[in-house]
């Protein structure tokens, strides 16, 4: 059924109906201050360009579940076609489904998937991703190659209410306590998605005299601020291996450098664009799918050329 879900992503085509005047489409993001949410929203700005027919209000939830929520009461209350939601807490998206169900608006949550996902979305209600079973597996199997099956590793984790960040720590831990990739997990903590959070850690399990081998961060920001502590204390980066996740513009030029060694593409500029075409559909009173996958691909130095455009 995965395998079948993602191939069908890959040649998702959904029609855009054709409308008289512009479909209004509400968007709530997580925050307008990460570089990856920022792609995200560009893919779904892209898209309303291309139709030439849809209207976007967007709205930053500052990381805040309760502004979020309250975003989404002001779209209902001021008659948008439909929503689209990239979820601060997906274990706070109760109130939100709820909220779009009992109004009839079209709800379209992107790359942050909601709680009730799991239990089945209500109709009307869809999410746009990528399958974090796969990102995690994917970053600490290339590291585990690297380092030989064998080492010491620390961890930099995404926000401890995040779904991405909880599955894919869980992902590396399942994958670095295989027999044939024993590598011990000697640190993990919460750097919140954050450049100058993880370097201030990294910086202190230094100051603490912890030895490793691998830096394995929840994404590409923290693996950067990972690479810039090291650098600063002195570290040869050729000696420890440091992995990302999301490939952003920021990642690959860090792989270009030298400072990353791996990263895992998440698509979100397709994530957007997905999340757009699926918003319209509804709003126009046609059927969408529940779930849309967007697979993840892993990004290394010697094929991250076709990822840099």
């Amino acid at each position: 059924m995965k395998q079948l879900l993602m191939t069908t992503s890959l040649c998702l085509t959904l029609a855009i109906p054709a409308m008289a005047s512009d479909t209004r489409v509400a968007v709530s993001m997580t925050s307008f201050d990460n570089p990856f949410l920022t792609i995200l929203l560009n893919g779904i700005r892209g898209e309303a360009e291309r139709n030439g027919k849809i209207e976007l209000l967007t709205e930053d939830a500052q990381l805040d579940p309760a502004k979020q929520l309250n975003q989404v009461q002001n779209f209902i209350a001021n008659g948008v076609d439909a929503m689209i939601v990239n979820a601060v807490d997906g274990d706070a998206t109760a109130a939100i489904t709820k909220a779009a169900a009992d109004a009839n608006v079209p709800l379209v949550y992107v790359n942050h998937p909601p709680a009730e996902l799991d239990a089945g979305l209500p109709e009307g209600t869809a999410f746009v991703g990528s399958n974090e079973l796969d990102s995690g597996t994917m970053e600490a199997q290339a590291a585990c190659k690297l380092l030989g099956g064998k080492g010491k590793a620390v961890i930099l984790m995404g926000p401890l209410e995040n779904h991405a960040a909880l599955v894919r720590t869980k992902d590396v831990e399942d994958v670095f306590s295989k027999p044939e990739c024993n590598i011990e997990i000697l640190e993990k903590q919460t750097a919140n998605w954050n450049r100058t959070q993880a370097q201030d850690l990294v910086s202190s399990w230094l100051t603490a005299g912890i030895e490793f081998d691998a830096v394995i961060a929840n994404n590409d920001e923290m693996a950067i601020g990972a690479a810039q502590a090291l650098k600063a204390a002195g570290k040869s980066l050729d000696k420890i291996v440091i992995a990302g996740i999301d490939a952003t513009p920021d990642g690959l030029a860090a792989m270009k450098a030298g400072d990353i060694d791996i990263t895992v593409y998440q698509n979100a500029t397709k994530q957007g664009e997905v999340a757009a075409q699926a918003a319209v559909k509804m709003a126009g009173g046609e059927k969408s799918e529940k779930t849309y996958w967007v697979p993840f691909e892993l990004v290394t130095p010697e094929n991250m050329a076709s990822y840099a455009k």
